[in-house]
């Protein structure tokens, strides 16, 4: 097995770290320190922990749901609310460098460049879909969220954006050179069944690129490391697929796909700024039962006081994995 691994981190309070996997037969490392000053997130982090999918394989729907005109409203306006609360988050997200190098390395792994037909899988507000635009390629934002493609639309008119999940697109066979997917297949029940789809869409040696984050693989210091490791594996367990980012090459491989490779970028950070996040691990672990609420409120209480005397300490692995679609 080939590894190429590099590693960037910024000796300031806020670090980023990017680790870089080539997955093949010999190993060499490569290692550089980038050092920035203040990550400043005014995200709520939840956006991993706490708030709606930002797209999933399975639209939303209201079948099961009561049918009175007045509940169907004002649940239309609740959900209206949590777009829009999520998409600000979102935005906080990808305004940080971090996020913004990462979307970077997606678009030249995908080679994406003038007349390049891209699909965008889960595109959300569609932020990519745009950048990709302005690289020249041909880019469709697609996404199961009829509120999340009313925003990309109104925000980029020019664009092509449609309703549709990862397991139907409306395109036809070997249609596009490129296939992304960012924070995706951990909302997919079956990733399997979503590569199938990313297989027929895609022209031979067309290029597939997965981004995202392995929910059980979040790292933080604390004074109890086995009730933080019960908190992160609980929060995980309400996910369909927490561990889809770790399987991406193996997923690739089984899906017939060529020149599999892996990366890893890691942001570490030490600030105020991740209590939101810590905040929804805990809330998420006690509803599930998983630890009580003493443990719970004693777990985020040693976490605030961390923060405040700057000893908090959580890296944030982001997976990456391309490959091409057989010629």
């Amino acid at each position: 097995m080939d590894v190429c691994t590099g590693v960037c981190a910024d000796a300031s309070p806020d670090v980023s770290t990017d680790v870089s996997m080539d997955v093949s037969t010999d190993v060499s490392t490569d290692v550089s320190m980038d050092v920035s000053t203040d990550v400043s997130m005014d995200v709520s982090m939840d956006v991993f922990m706490d708030a709606p999918a930002r797209s999933s394989g399975i639209p939303f729907s209201l079948d099961l749901m009561p049918t009175s005109s007045h509940t169907l409203t004002r649940m239309s306006e609740q959900k209206t609310e949590e777009t829009a609360g999520l998409v600000a988050r979102l935005d906080a997200l990808d305004r940080l460098p971090g996020s913004t190098a990462l979307r970077v390395r997606s678009y030249d792994l995908l080679a994406a460049g003038p007349g390049t037909k891209v699909v965008d899988v889960g595109c959300g507000a569609g932020r990519a879909v745009a950048e990709l635009a302005e690289r020249g390629a041909k880019a469709l934002g697609m996404d199961p969220d009829e509120h999340m493609i009313a925003i990309a639309r109104s925000r980029w008119p020019e664009a092509d954006f449609h309703l549709a999940d990862a397991y139907e697109l409306p395109l036809p066979d070997t249609s596009v050179h490129a296939y992304r997917a960012d924070k995706v297949f951990h909302e997919l029940a079956d990733p399997a069944r979503a590569l199938a789809e990313a297989r027929r869409v895609l022209a031979p040696g067309g290029r597939i690129v997965l981004v995202g984050q392995d929910w059980d693989t979040l790292v933080i210091d604390s004074d109890d490391p086995a009730l933080t490791r019960t908190i992160v594996h609980a929060r995980a367990d309400l996910v369909s697929s927490p561990r889809a980012a770790r399987r991406y090459r193996n997923l690739l491989l089984d899906a017939g796909f060529d020149d599999v490779t892996a990366e890893i970028r890691t942001d570490v950070f030490t600030g105020p700024e991740m209590l939101p996040l810590l905040t929804g691990l805990s809330r998420a672990a006690r509803s599930a039962g998983a630890v009580t609420s003493e443990q719970a409120d004693r777990w985020l209480t040693e976490q605030r006081a961390r923060a405040e005397t700057d000893r908090l300490f959580l890296a944030l692995p982001m997976f990456i994995a391309a490959a091409t679609a057989p010629r």
